[in-house]
Order: C-alpha cells, then sequence, then structure tokens
C-alpha cells in the first residue's frame, strides 16, 4: 500500500516511470496530440493520412540498415524498464512477475483469442470512424518493394508488441500497484495512456485504443500474464501490416 512505501521511495518510483515515459510512449504520446492538433487545424481529419512503416532512405540497403536500427533503439527504454525492475525489493523472478514464463502454447492461445477479439473491433471502429470524419486515413505500410520488406515488418509489429506490452503492463501496472492505486485506476488510466500516443490517427483509434486498453488492462490484473498481450498486440499489427487490404475494405472515406 502506499502508506507503505517511505516518501523517498514514492518519489523514486514516479521519477522511473516518469523518465521511461519521457523516452518512449510519453514521448510519442505528446507527439501525436501536437499532430492531431496540426491535421485538425489544417481541414478535414477525414482528408489526413496516417503513414506507418515509412521509408527511411531512397537506398534500399541503407533504408534497411536505418529500419533494423530504428526497431533496435526503440527497444532500448524496454531494457532500461527491465533493469529498473530488477532493482526493485521483490524475492521472486522478474519472468515470474511479468508472466513471461511457462505456459507459452496457453499464452499464445489466449493471445490469439484476444486478437480475434480486439481485431473485429478495430476494424469496426476504424469503418465507424472513417464514416464520421474523425479518422485519418491509415497507410500501415509505405517501405516499397524488396526483399527484406515483410521480414522488417513482423519485426515492427514484434517490436510494437513488446515496447507497448511491457512498459504499459510489465513496467507501467507494476509500478501503479506498488504505488497502491487501485486495479480500475489502473486500467483506465493506462488504457488513456495508450490511446493518447495513437490520436495521430485521429478521434476514432483513440477510441478504439481506450476500449483495448481496458481489455488488455482486465486480463493483465486478473491473469497477472504480459506475453498473451504481446502475442495479441503482435498479431494485430502483423496482420495490419502485411494486408493493408483488410482496412481498404473497411475504408469509407
Amino acid at each position: 500500500m502506499t502508506t507503505e512505501l517511505e516518501p523517498q521511495e514514492r518519489k523514486r518510483l514516479w521519477f522511473e516511470l516518469g523518465l521511461v515515459a519521457a523516452l518512449s510512449l510519453g514521448q510519442a504520446s505528446v507527439y501525436a496530440i501536437v499532430r492531431l492538433a496540426d491535421i485538425a487545424t489544417r481541414g478535414p481529419i477525414s482528408e489526413a493520412q496516417a503513414k506507418l512503416n515509412t521509408s527511411l532512405s531512397p537506398r534500399p540497403g541503407f533504408d534497411l540498415v536505418y529500419q533494423l536500427l530504428d526497431i533496435a533503439f526503440t527497444l532500448v527504454p524496454v531494457a532500461l524498464a527491465l533493469y529498473l525492475l530488477t532493482r526493485d525489493h521483490d524475492s521472486r523472478r522478474l519472468s515470474t512477475r511479468l508472466g513471461t514464463d511457462g505456459h507459452r502454447v496457453r499464452d499464445l492461445g489466449h493471445g490469439l483469442l484476444i486478437f480475434v477479439i480486439i481485431g473485429i473491433g478495430t476494424l469496426g471502429i476504424y469503418a465507424g470512424g472513417r464514416a464520421l470524419g474523425i479518422t485519418a486515413e491509415v497507410q500501415p505500410t509505405n517501405l516499397g518493394d524488396h526483399w527484406w520488406t515483410i521480414p522488417v515488418l513482423i519485426l515492427s509489429a514484434a517490436k510494437n508488441g513488446i515496447l507497448e506490452e511491457i512498459l504499459i503492463f510489465g513496467f507501467g501496472a507494476q509500478r501503479l500497484r506498488l504505488l497502491g492505486h487501485g486495479p480500475w485506476t489502473i486500467i483506465i488510466s493506462l488504457a488513456i495512456f495508450r490511446a493518447s500516443y495513437h490520436l495521430y490517427q485521429g478521434i476514432g483509434p483513440f477510441i478504439g485504443n481506450v476500449a483495448m486498453g481496458i481489455i488488455f488492462g482486465w486480463y493483465f490484473l486478473r491473469r497477472g500474464r504480459v506475453m498473451p498481450l504481446v502475442w495479441a498486440h503482435f498479431i494485430i499489427d502483423a496482420v495490419g501490416f502485411l494486408a493493408p487490404g483488410v482496412l481498404a475494405l473497411v475504408d469509407f472515406g
């Protein structure tokens, strides 16, 4: 509980939360809010484009190198978060605390089930957002046609799943729980935080990611396992990146 923590310890935990956020998803949240304000003041949000997996060089060889470097350095805050977790006064193994130990087949199965639930809902919310004019046109892949395009997209999907779920639940939820916050305070606050760094895609994806965050948060606090969420997130992004035509089928813009 919060009363059991020394003031200095509470300050340290909040500082670590802020530091990790500023280096990763919190930074993305600030940029997403500014980006939404930018596109909303230019014209209708529905006329804007949200491009993912963009080329970083006109030269394919260097583009590949840049893509791999971007994926690797984006995961550095995850390493920092895991290191900070090892400094907690907790006798359990880190893999046990995060829910990454054992149960691999069950974790994958749960991840697939969550994917089905979230995937259908995501398509519906995207279609509704485009129809209402509150969602930008999402272009999930803009890398061109190279031999390395599919492997990089798969790595990018894996990176997103690891980065977001480990930082939000493996680190963020654990820290907030240690600071004494209740389950629904943690679930709602982290769901809104998750949605905030998707605002560059419009209001529709914000709403969709709040719903996704609530489902993910409820699952994590109930099961205490982050791997099914990493799997679900990876599959959602992999399908979106490798089958971009799915979005075109529901795009009423």
